[in-house]
């Protein structure tokens, strides 16, 4: 046996792939064309398949001619490999073992040609032996086995020389983007019109950082079932790699972007017409290590400048800035936009990291992720808002109407907080939000910061954990918040409401309702009754008891304005 192309060293070196938890398993980057290809042939015309037709996608990469049954039998593993009929009929006593040999050397399929000359009894005998042992059989009743086997060889190297080009091209293409300092989007408009349809960059949890591609492609991409309604890649749910040919999920691919052997990210890319091969997922890994480069870079003078700015932010809100005019010049440097109206956006973790069982490290990755998905949710909403991570909070400058009421303001950070909430960066603690009044100038700065840090506070005293308040929604909790000593507000709640403090027996907190909704009525029994959805004599019953417990607070009105003091601190957390 001769073998005829020999490719093995046609292999693609020069840009490995990015280290990845798994790396995937050394293969060639050459591959070879499927058992129906070849028949396609003109040489093969006529030729059939004499047993497991299923068999017709079997990827051959060499061939090879079978010469006398002494001839010794070189790997032939992938090969199609060539026999003439009449030479395996001359050896009976042997063709069944050569057949055998074959199979157990991994050859991909066998072809026997001027099958008209040969026996019902030899081919048969040949076919039952290849159908034992898997070997795909091709009968062939003229053909000269070296013109198949040269016409083989040429399609062979066609198309080893296509896939050749065509990893060229896509070198030329990274290559190309990393000497022009090219970013995320570059990179992701070459691939896009590299491998026809659309490619984007995510962040570990799938938020878009980066994407390109035709208008109708991108739209195609995005209403996939693996993005959420949000925009967000359910990465959770998508496998990295290649997908199986010819399923629903075939024309997308996930790769890692790694650095370090730290993850930053996933490169993804969606056509809608074809499936994506190894090959491909091969260029998406190596187009990986591109992204891992842009990121870097970007995440280095990302580095640099966020530390100015945080400085520059840190010294606004405590009134270090300078005057007005040298803020807004400062700021407008640092690409920031604070000549207009704002409120100060105070955003706190809720979980107390001082008094954690996590490790620094793990804190600092999980604050790190809090204030890029602020950073991201507010540079889709106004790229010019100033946004900064401290040690446990992210301050965000958040511009508004100059006639916005509250409610307003509050609309509009509530949809950036439930944006935050729903990424992963961002959802992996809960955190609560403050907010505070309008300002208008960058001398203001100082007092708005504090308002929103007491409405923090407040509002998580009030509401627990992931509460988002206004200052001017606190109203006299924001007083009562000044107390230092919460123990002082206790021994007041227990003055005043006495029995009531506490929740010792159910009826309790039923009565402090009650109490509460007479004193915001002004003591109107109907309209109290009304709201309790209580009789008009049960209520008077129950107003009677209170005044046993409590005094005669409907003819008080300076013990009402003690209890309803009372009530007001007894609702917030923590007293």
């Amino acid at each position: 046996m001769v073998n005829v192309a020999n490719d093995r060293d046609l292999r693609d070196v020069e840009l490995p792939s990015v280290a990845s938890p798994t790396p995937p398993a050394a293969r060639e980057l050459v591959a070879g064309l499927s058992l129906e290809r070849l028949l396609a042939l003109p040489s093969l015309a006529g030729a059939r398949m004499a047993i497991q037709a299923t068999d017709a996608g079997r990827v051959l990469t060499r061939a090879s001619r079978l010469g006398g049954p002494d001839a010794p039998l070189p790997s032939c593993a992938g090969h199609l490999v060539v026999a003439p009929a009449a030479v395996l009929g001359e050896h009976a006593a042997q063709r069944l073992d050569v057949v055998a040999t074959l199979a157990s050397a991994g050859a991909g399929a066998l072809l026997l040609t001027g099958a008209a000359a040969a026996t019902a009894a030899d081919l048969e005998a040949i076919r039952d032996r290849a159908a034992r042992h898997g070997i795909p059989l091709l009968v062939l009743d003229a053909g000269e086995p070296d013109a198949v086997v040269t016409e083989v060889l040429g399609a062979l190297l066609d198309q080893q020389t296509a896939i050749l080009a065509r990893v060229d091209e896509a070198h030329r293409i990274l290559v190309d983007v990393v000497l022009a300092g090219g970013g995320l989007e570059d990179l992701c408009e070459r691939l896009a019109g590299f491998l026809g349809g659309a490619a984007m960059v995510t962040s570990t949890d799938g938020r878009v950082l980066a994407e390109a591609g035709s208008e109708q492609d991108l739209a195609a991409a995005h209403a996939l079932d693996c993005f959420d309604r949000t925009g967000r890649l359910v990465t959770e749910r998508e496998a990295v790699g290649i997908r199986p040919p010819g399923t629903p999920s075939s024309g997308r691919a996930l790769v890692r972007i790694v650095a370090g052997g730290v993850g930053h990210g996933l490169l993804a890319a969606f056509v809608p017409d074809r499936s994506l091969t190894a090959d491909d997922v091969h260029l998406l890994e190596r187009a990986a290590t591109v992204a891992a480069l842009a990121i870097t870079k970007e995440q280095a003078v990302s580095a640099v400048e966020g530390k100015y700015r945080a400085e520059f932010l840190r010294d606004a809100l405590a009134g270090r800035a300078g005057g007005p005019a040298e803020a807004l010049l400062h700021a407008a440097a640092l690409g920031w936009d604070i000549d207009r109206p704002l409120v100060v956006v105070v955003a706190e973790t809720d979980e107390d990291d001082e008094h954690t069982s996590r490790t620094s490290e793990e804190v600092t990755d999980l604050q790190q992720r809090f204030s890029r998905a602020w950073s991201r949710a507010m540079a889709v909403r106004d790229p010019r808002a100033p946004v900064m991570g401290f040690s446990q909070e992210v301050v965000a400058l958040f511009a508004v109407p100059g006639d916005a009421d509250t409610d307003a303001v509050m609309r509009s950070v509530g949809e950036v907080v439930r944006v935050v909430r729903g990424d992963g960066g961002g959802g992996r603690r809960t955190f609560s939000t403050g907010v505070s009044r309008p300002v208008e100038s960058p001398a203001d700065l100082p007092r708005a910061y504090e308002e929103a840090l007491s409405a923090v506070s407040v509002g998580r005293q009030l509401n627990g954990d992931g509460s988002v308040a206004h200052f001017d929604q606190l109203g006299i909790f924001r007083l009562l918040a000044l107390v230092p000593d919460s123990a002082d507000l206790r021994r007041f709640v227990e003055e005043a409401l006495g029995p009531l403090a506490n929740d010792d027996v159910p009826e309790h907190a039923d009565l402090r309702t009650t109490l509460s909704i007479l004193i915001d009525t002004n003591m109107n029994v109907a309209e109290t009754a009304r709201l309790l959805f209580f009789h008009y004599n049960t209520l008077r019953y129950r107003i009677a008891k209170l005044e046993r417990m409590l005094g005669p607070f409907t003819t008080d009105p300076q013990l009402r304005l003690k209890l309803a003091l009372a009530l007001k601190v007894h609702q917030m957390r923590g007293i």
